[in-house]
């Protein structure tokens, strides 16, 4: 386990990071120029070298760990606070919203005013929102609460991957392995949130599982103030020239864009007359115009929030379209067969927590081999593998009804849906993060979650549209109890939306990453 590369270059995820003897520790946030392998001359230490990537990898976690704890608890919140399904998806939906929305604008004030007490505040806000989560009264209070515990995921994120993108600047297999670990928090993270979530809501109640997120996030800000690194990137003072350079506009444009198209694609289906009601209309509207504008103020001014020549890469825009249209079918799927097993099944959450175990086991066996094979296999063919198990998963979870059999149909999705999570997620993160310089690491890191984030409110309002459109008449085919055919039509969108991601795959050119030798 001391080795960091044996003879055959084989490597793996943990003893990348680690490695006896290294050159002592400097001020520099850089690579050894050396060895890229080396441990970076940042860390004092293996051990703080370890804890940092941990540490970033639970920011990315973040979201992912509030998402699945309200999954397996939701049938809990929604009895004791009298919600309906649409009011129980915007307690997931929301946080969402909030991450996308200002995600970018976070990126931009991480790589202008510095990333670790950005990084650190954040986590400490996140622990203390989800302390408050759990005191929640009404079904608009904890839709709120998590609304801002999203905003401070946001902020989060962007340091957290600016980061990692400084600090492992070279390719090189010691990077490739903590971006594996990174891309790993997003799966996992929803998984063993499941898990927290259904231990503590079956030891206590629902509101346990969110002062459980407290306390861990409470330890990572600990953790955080030792182990992050000394930012030494420039940074900016703040005046005029900074104000000018920060694109206001382009940071309202799209903040309120993405928000209020995503509001409106949310509250479509539950207003009092549909997607006709006016305050939908006008959000849709607005929204949209908002986005268009913000597209053409990138386009010309000399200072972008998103610089919008790296679009003209056929595989930047493709990699992210892939990776969205597979979270379309991976986040909404995930909520609604755990409300299946739920509703239907009548199982508890540790019940269910437990069923979804095969996630957290071939999730790790996933982004270990990712993070082996980025520099030796071709990633077009780590992309496909990805699109295929994610059209496999949904298509077994809509052949599934109450009376199937969980080994035949839910267990290999479950592990099917994590391979195509990692595989894709670990390929996308790689090339987004080596598209932009290293003074827009944050602002990459942005741009690619806050391409997750759109996608899965996309996703969450359309399938709950769906739900309550099939629940309210049912007209699947019989092979269907009417109690599963509103669950088996969000898992038909599923389907499409990933079988849309595969067809798109041939028209990638990747070759391998993080290599000495890259294709």
């Amino acid at each position: 386990m001391g080795k960091i590369q044996d003879a055959d270059g084989a490597i793996g995820l943990v003893p990348i990071i680690t490695q006896i003897g290294a050159e002592p520790a400097l001020e520099a946030i850089q690579p050894l120029e050396q060895n890229n392998n080396a441990r970076p001359a940042c860390f004092k230490n293996t051990f703080q070298e370890i804890m940092f990537v941990l540490t970033a990898t639970m920011a990315i976690a973040m979201g992912s760990v509030l998402s699945g704890s309200i999954t397996v608890t939701s049938s809990l919140i929604a009895e004791d606070l009298n919600m309906t399904t649409a009011e129980l998806t915007w307690v997931s939906a929301s946080s969402s919203l909030a991450g996308g929305a200002f995600l970018l604008f976070f990126g931009r004030v991480a790589d202008l005013f510095g990333r670790k007490s950005l990084f650190v505040a954040s986590l400490f806000l996140f622990s203390v929102f989800a302390l408050v989560a759990g005191f929640a009264k009404t079904p608009i209070s904890l839709d709120v609460i998590n609304g801002i515990m999203g905003v401070t995921s946001a902020s989060t994120i962007p340091p957290a991957v600016g980061l990692l993108g400084v600090i492992y600047e070279k390719p090189s297999k010691r990077k490739n392995a903590a971006f594996a670990c990174f891309s790993a928090g997003n799966p996992l993270g929803f998984v063993f949130g499941t898990m927290f979530g259904g231990i503590s809501a079956s030891l206590f109640n629902w509101r346990a599982a969110f002062w459980l997120q407290a306390i861990i996030f409470l330890i990572f800000t600990l953790i955080g103030l030792w182990a992050i690194p000394r930012d030494t990137a420039a940074t900016e003072p703040l005046n005029m020239e900074t104000l000018k350079r920060f694109d206001i506009i382009g940071v309202f444009c799209v903040v309120f864009g993405i928000g209020m198209v995503s509001a409106a694609l949310s509250l479509g289906e539950t207003a009092p007359h549909g997607w006709t009601t006016n305050y939908v209309l006008a959000l849709l509207i607005i929204g949209i115009l908002l986005m268009v504008g913000f597209v053409f103020w990138d386009t010309y001014f000399k200072y972008p929030l998103v610089p919008m020549k790296i679009w003209k890469d056929r595989n930047f825009s493709l990699v992210l379209v892939i990776l969205m249209l597979g979270d379309m079918a991976f986040a909404p799927g995930s909520f609604f067969i755990s409300l299946f097993m739920q509703k239907i099944l009548n199982l508890s959450p540790i019940h269910v927590a437990v069923r979804l175990l095969p996630m957290v086991i071939m999730g790790l066996a996933a982004n270990i081999f990712a993070g082996l094979v980025l520099h030796r296999i071709s990633n077009k063919k780590l992309m496909l593998t990805g699109a295929l198990a994610y059209t496999m998963a949904t298509v077994l979870l809509v052949l599934n009804r109450a009376d199937s059999s969980y080994w035949a149909f839910c267990f290999p999705s479950f592990a099917l849906f994590v391979i195509g999570a990692d595989f894709q997620f670990n390929v996308a993160n790689m090339y987004v993060m080596s598209s932009m310089p290293s003074s827009q690491q944050s602002v990459a890191g942005g741009i690619f979650q806050t391409a997750s984030k759109i996608c899965v409110t996309i996703g969450f309002g359309v399938c709950t549209a769906i739900f309550n459109s099939v629940e309210e008449k049912p007209t699947l085919s019989g092979f269907w109890d009417t109690a599963t055919q509103p669950y088996t039509a969000t898992f038909l969108f599923g389907v499409a939306s990933s079988a849309l991601g595969l067809i798109l795959v041939p028209l990638l050119d990747i070759g391998t990453q993080g290599g000495e030798k890259q294709d």
